[in-house]
């Protein structure tokens, strides 16, 4: 979800933050068309292991204000919708009262299905790969059968969500051109649909037309 901070410089704010405020009202359209449009799984990169480099004013209003705030403010929304909510990433390094609001609405919303919101927070998708080639050493030490029967489906039951499927689509906002180390190990095969919007600026419409871009794409995985 990138351009916050350009989408308030553009406004003439000085405040980065108020990209980001400004970028929180967007969640829920899209969720809102993605489910209109049977959208299954929606994984928002939200915070990044990198991004505790930034100031730390911008850092601590994240995760510390807007982030639980948000929670507690759309929590209604998420149950009235279906909407299954996770987190993904290194939780136990946020705040304690953002890591007792994330668990709240996971544990309010863990019975649907219909739909899934996940937040990538305090997410490296090295780090995912990294934690779980550590805990299949841990087991392998005890029992070496292990890694002769690991293949691509047992591996994946050692990242943050096994169940998470392959995403079909990246969407990356504000003209970027790179992963950024986002869900590297899924994102193998996935299609890639850029675009210059930035993301307070991101619409249902947008949303729309890159899905409609991806029904388009002719997916070979490596056949002809």
């Amino acid at each position: 979800m990138d351009g916050n901070g350009r989408w308030a410089e553009k406004q003439g704010s000085e405040d980065r933050i108020d990209g980001h405020e400004r970028g929180a009202k967007v969640l829920c359209d899209i969720v809102e068309e993605a489910k209109a449009l049977g959208v299954e799984y929606l994984t928002f990169y939200t915070f990044s292991t990198e991004n505790w480099s930034r100031p730390e004013k911008e850092v601590d209003f994240i995760l510390a204000d807007l982030l639980p705030r948000y929670l507690e403010q759309k929590m209604d929304f998420m149950v009235k919708e279906q909407v299954r909510f996770k987190a993904l990433g290194d939780i136990q390094a946020l705040p304690d009262h953002t890591q007792e609001l994330i668990k709240r609405v996971e544990d309010a919303t863990v019975e649907f299905s219909e739909i899934h919101a996940n937040l990538a927070l305090n997410y490296s998708g090295r780090s995912e790969i990294l934690n779980a080639v550590k805990d299949i050493a841990a087991k392998a030490s005890e029992d070496p059968s292990v890694i002769d029967s690991l293949d691509e489906d047992k591996f994946r039951n050692y990242l943050y969500d096994p169940e998470l499927p392959d995403p079909d689509l990246l969407i990356r906002t504000s003209g970027e051109l790179r992963v950024s180390n986002f869900l590297l190990w899924q994102l193998a095969y996935t299609e890639i649909y850029i675009t210059d919007v930035l993301w307070p600026d991101f619409t249902k419409e947008e949303f729309r037309q890159a899905v409609g871009e991806f029904g388009k794409r002719d997916r070979r995985y490596g056949g002809v």
